[in-house]
């Protein structure tokens, strides 16, 4: 048993060494690629479409945006409080009808 321990941990162990070396070449082959003296470096430049909006331009629109929703909203919240009107004012005639004058058809 001992003798097939000693083989695995040996064999586990020749395992590890080989995996640390290649890794240890292939870090020195990406250290050689970097300090080449021919490595290509690109420029990045930011890419800006040839009629571009100045920014003045693109506050304007954003306001005129905000402005825009403001106004929806304004409207949406006077519909919705006519309509919350209508419904409170028909649910109050509902329940006089049947209150008062219901109940004073069923007393004849």
């Amino acid at each position: 048993m001992t003798s097939q321990d000693d083989r695995q941990k040996e064999l586990e162990q020749r395992e590890r060494i080989l995996r640390e070396r290649e890794v240890e070449l292939r870090l020195r082959e990406m250290e050689a690629d970097i300090h080449a003296p021919n490595a290509s470096f690109h420029q990045t430049v930011k890419h800006q479409p040839e009629n571009s909006q100045k920014p003045w331009m693109k506050k304007l629109i954003l306001g005129g945006k905000l402005f825009a929703f403001g106004v929806a909203a304004l409207v949406a919240v006077r519909i919705a409080s006519a309509v919350a009107g209508i419904m409170i004012i028909a649910a109050l005639a509902w329940i006089s009808y049947k209150l008062f004058w219901e109940s004073k058809n069923n007393r004849r």
